[in-house]
């Protein structure tokens, strides 16, 4: 983890619930095939606080053998682009002409200081959900409350059900909270295609004097 991110850190891991979750983990690692990688659980915390404007919120990580890799929506190069990427890639083709991704590898993406965090951190093989009410979604909270508080004039991109519930959380007079359907093609066309919050995204940064994604 980035070493601006280990006071929060340290905190919530020292908490009850943090601790409930760790045995948990530590006994589904131990007899299931869990996702990611326990070195890559917390990746997105890789992510320079400081760096951070935008926060990309999604529910949990692919459940498919290589594809989850601690950030939300990627995956590496070398495994196909998921579907809701695919939807992702193509409403940026939609508002700027293309998307300079040649993968679905979005480390380019954190490394412009996106916050690439899931709603539930694990997952286990072939089980979308399994890791959901075991105590990451509470972490997930602390989470964007010490965002909302610590950091000015973010612009938070909220998908889908999960991610959309936490939008209470969050100060509108401070930062950019912009919400729709999941980018899953379950739900893309039900509001995510046309959103436009690439744009909007960075005209919010643009506005703040703040530098514009590449997405």
């Amino acid at each position: 983890m980035h070493e601006t991110w280990k006071a929060f850190l340290d905190s919530e891991f020292a908490k009850p619930y943090f601790k409930e979750l760790a045995q948990f983990l530590h006994q589904e690692y131990e007899k299931k095939q869990i996702f990611p990688k326990k070195t890559q659980v917390f990746r997105a915390f890789t992510t320079d606080l400081n760096k951070v404007t935008v926060v990309i919120l999604g529910q949990d990580p692919y459940h498919t053998p290589g594809a989850a890799h601690g950030l939300a929506f990627s995956v590496p190069d070398s495994q196909p682009i998921p579907p809701s990427l695919v939807n992702i890639y193509k409403e940026i083709d939609r508002e700027y002409g293309m998307h300079h991704n040649k993968t679905g590898n979005l480390k380019a993406w954190q490394e412009q200081g996106v916050l690439l965090l899931n709603n539930v951190l694990t997952v286990e093989a072939h089980r979308a959900g399994s890791h959901r009410g075991k105590g990451w979604e509470e972490f997930t909270k602390a989470t964007i409350e010490y965002l909302n508080q610590n950091r000015p004039h973010l612009v938070f991109l909220l998908w889908g059900r999960d991610a959309r519930a936490k939008a209470s959380l969050i100060d509108r007079s401070k930062h950019l909270v912009l919400e729709s359907a999941h980018p899953s093609p379950l739900s893309a066309y039900n509001g995510f295609f046309g959103n436009g919050h690439f744009k909007k995204a960075n005209a919010f940064l643009k506005e703040h004097q703040l530098p514009e994604i590449n997405w």
